[in-house]
């Protein structure tokens, strides 16, 4: 047995959007106030474990969700660009109406040809080479102990189907991501040897709000379709 380290994939907490705007990389959106619910529930629940190693997506709404983690453990975080949302071809439509919009907008539709690549945004071996990339890093960063890395759904789940060699085609339904939750990797040196998944602000989360394609309120998760 080698050196046990630990690298928590942060999941932000839910965002104030009250248009539906699908909002990918674009600058503005921050924490609602459960949102700060949640990353306070992190800090409670995560702030006594031997972390030595803090990093974020430089999204307002990633360092927002670690901003409280870090007062607690007196870690200055590094912004890592390369842990930022997954790109996509769909960022700053209005998705208030939900699936309607494709109805409403079929021009859209022609973005959708591709499921496995996927035509609609950053390939999905671009997103894993760059997320696995900094994952490594952290690991690095924390040799011995843990790292917690904030970042967003599509991300973290593309790495965790990455690590685990399982296909990258999914129904966003079936990711196990949701907000402020934690996809632990556990590296003996440089290895994985297991992933685990936890929600510690799962209670916070409204119901219908865990598994739809879009939220209780109408507005869709950043990273879908």
């Amino acid at each position: 047995m080698g050196v046990e380290t630990i690298v928590h994939l942060l999941r932000h907490g839910e965002v104030h959007n009250p248009d539906g705007i699908l909002y990918g990389r674009m600058d503005g959106f921050h924490l609602s106030d459960l949102g700060r619910q949640m990353a306070q529930r992190i800090a409670d629940s995560i702030g006594d474990r031997d972390i030595v190693h803090l990093r974020t997506s430089p999204l307002e709404r990633a360092q927002e969700t670690l901003a409280p983690l870090a007062a607690t453990l007196g870690i200055t975080p590094e912004v890592d660009a390369r842990v930022i949302e997954s790109g996509n071809k769909f960022q700053g439509v209005n998705f208030g109406a939900g699936a309607k919009t494709f109805l409403k907008r079929p021009d859209l539709l022609r973005h959708m040809y591709n499921p496995f690549k996927p035509s609609w945004g950053e390939p999905y071996d671009e997103i894993a080479g760059r997320m696995v990339a900094a994952v490594h890093d952290a690991r690095d960063a924390a040799a011995g102990h843990e790292a917690v890395v904030v970042s967003h759904q599509l991300p973290i789940w593309t790495t965790r189907l990455f690590l685990e060699k399982r296909s990258y085609l999914h129904h966003p339904k079936t990711r196990q991501c949701t907000l402020c939750s934690l996809t632990s990797i556990v590296f003996d040196d440089d290895r994985v040897v297991q992933v685990r998944y936890s929600e510690p602000a799962g209670d916070l989360i409204p119901v219908g709000d865990r598994s739809a394609p879009f939220s209780a309120g109408g507005a869709p998760r950043e990273d879908r379709p």
